[in-house]
């Protein structure tokens, strides 16, 4: 039953990439929509989004732990187990090591995470393509990374040689690691770091504005930061004046219940001046039985 999870091992062959191996949360493996498997070189992760009983639990971790050891008889097997269920986390480490400090590569930036103390970790896999479109059209520009957690589209975006960044988010915390995410790819000058409520803090980002490139990728549901129904309408309406004629903007939303459409007539309704371009696909590997329940990446252009 859980042969696509354990084959998916097979896709480390060539890669020292951080990517999501298996996807059961896509709902395309029948009897495995609660799994998912994730490679953090040189860590796995499995992940379940409802609670195991202990011989299931055992079952998956011994499958996983026989196909790698036949795959890779060299290597160090070091895996971690995470439940999430009922917005409760526990993680466990299984075998292995997990570094002190986890160095991970995704495209040409390097960054930190953390597998054994948050539910985050610290880079999200899915939003993959959505950087790598930021880092081949960020040359020359301004960027404003709002909801910005730990930067990772900064470092893409002044790797990609951008004039500027400035990344906001409440959490100093996420932020702080956001600086050090830069000093690991030599990131010296060009980013800005500001610990704030975005919707309190608009004169401050026009004061380093306009922008050529926006990045709105803001948690769906956040009590006391940002609630995507009530707030998501709110930004869009307000964007624009942030904008530069001809720029671009990354409009983000990670809520299984609320499609594209949600984004699409938000925008139509309160931005009229923003022309919808495309949505950015996920990676193959995060294919959905219902893509609207999915990652949502709208690519518009501001046109003034």
């Amino acid at each position: 039953m859980i042969s696509p999870l354990v084959n998916s091992i097979d896709n480390l062959l060539d890669t020292d990439q951080a990517q999501r191996l298996f996807h059961g949360r896509g709902g395309l493996y029948q009897g495995l929509n609660h799994l998912c498997l994730d490679w953090f070189p040189e860590v796995l992760l499995l992940t379940s989004f409802k609670v195991l009983s202990e011989q299931d639990k055992c079952a998956v971790i011994e499958a996983v732990s026989e196909k790698f050891a036949h795959r890779f008889s060299e290597r160090q097997l070091n895996l971690v187990y995470q439940c999430r269920a009922s917005g409760e986390s526990t993680t466990q480490l299984i075998c292995g090591e997990v570094p002190a400090q986890h160095i991970v590569r995704e495209g040409p930036c390097r960054y930190q995470v953390q597998l054994m103390s948050n539910q985050n970790h610290g880079l999200f896999l899915d939003m993959a393509k959505g950087r790598q479109w930021l880092f081949e059209h960020a040359k020359s520009a301004n960027v404003l990374n709002l909801f910005a957690y730990t930067c990772a589209f900064s470092c893409v975006a002044l790797t990609g040689a951008a004039k500027s960044v400035v990344n906001i988010d409440m959490s100093r915390g996420a932020l702080k690691v956001g600086q050090q995410n830069h000093q690991l790819n030599g990131i010296e000058r060009g980013a800005r770091f500001l610990s704030h409520d975005i919707f309190k803090s608009w004169g401050k980002l026009k004061k380093f504005g306009g922008y050529d490139i926006i990045v709105a990728d803001p948690p769906s549901f956040q009590k006391g930061s940002f609630i995507a129904t009530k707030d998501y309408p709110k930004l869009i309406r307000r964007l624009p004046e942030l904008m530069n004629s001809g720029g671009y903007l990354l409009l983000c939303l990670n809520a299984p219940d609320l499609g594209s459409a949600f984004i699409k007539e938000q925008v139509t309704s309160l931005a009229p001046k923003l022309t919808f371009i495309e949505r950015i696909a996920n990676p193959e590997v995060f294919a959905d039985i219902d893509p609207e329940r999915s990652l949502k990446v709208l690519l518009y252009r501001f046109d003034d």
